[in-house]
């Protein structure tokens, strides 16, 4: 069950055109929201920044604006059936939403922690990272590559060895009391999450900053988490990386911290 171009498509298949450049190039720009309690209007959901995500992108691109109303209703449609809608838009403004359910393991990978890969090489560099689009080829290689290890993540790195982000989320760090979150500067994505926790950790007057995650300073972090709007926070209790591998304290009391903002 999807929804395109203003109507309920009740298959998993979809027809482009051949030359479509969304086909030929990965040209969308998407973002993936999870729906809380099946209201879009729910503070959590926060559908108007997941709007304001794809309009930014757009509008970089200059591309055609969606539909909003279609847009609003396909999402609406949908959210009956599944707790997370994936929204994409083509150059010309069609709008196409995928449903899909929650991970079985997410309470398991919430509590308990998970491996993750440092994913070191060009081949898993996210192209234009400030945005999110249909090519995502380098994250996908690299969540690939960190499965085929045994790990459930993959850390995004740039040509120095800093670190990044994750496949599908932003990096948050703790020590000496204070979080820790990688730079926008370094070329990561600024997820929608991410800005949402920074502005509720300020509001309870906990420290939040952010730096480069170089080695050495990774290495001096005693707990280390990734977020992204479905997932919400998911701790790493392992990192597989080239060198030696970083054992994490995956129940740190201090992530009790993050876990707050979605008990609201």
């Amino acid at each position: 069950m999807l929804w395109y171009e203003g109507g309920l498509i009740e298959k998993d298949t979809l027809e482009l055109d051949i030359n479509d450049p969304a086909l030929l190039y990965g040209a969308t720009a998407f973002t993936t929201m999870r729906v809380y309690h099946r209201s879009l209007d729910y503070p959590l959901t926060n559908w108007q920044a997941h709007c304001h995500r794809l309009k930014d992108s757009l509008q970089a691109f200059g591309w055609q604006l969606p539909n909003w109303d279609r847009l609003r209703r396909g999402a609406e449609v949908l959210v009956s059936s599944f707790p997370v809608l994936r929204m994409v838009i083509f150059p010309d403004g069609r709008e196409l939403i995928l449903g899909r359910f929650l991970p079985a393991d997410l309470r398991e990978r919430q509590t308990e922690g998970i491996v993750a890969f440092v994913a070191n090489g060009l081949l898993f560099s996210r192209e234009l990272p400030r945005y999110k689009t249909g090519n995502y080829l380098g994250a996908w290689l690299a969540l690939r590559e960190a499965g085929r290890l045994g790990a459930q993540e993959a850390i995004l790195i740039d040509g120095h060895g800093n670190w990044l982000e994750t496949s599908t989320g932003n990096l948050w760090g703790y020590k000496d009391g204070s979080w820790w979150i990688p730079s926008l500067a370094g070329g990561i994505l600024p997820g929608i999450i991410r800005g949402q926790l920074m502005s509720y950790l300020q509001s309870k007057q906990i420290l939040v900053q952010e730096n480069t995650w170089t080695v050495d300073f990774v290495r001096s972090l005693e707990a280390i988490a990734y977020t992204n709007c479905v997932m919400e926070i998911i701790p790493f209790h392992r990192v597989l990386t080239s060198v030696s591998n970083l054992t994490v304290n995956s129940t740190h009391p201090a992530l009790q911290q993050l876990r707050c903002y979605f008990q609201n």
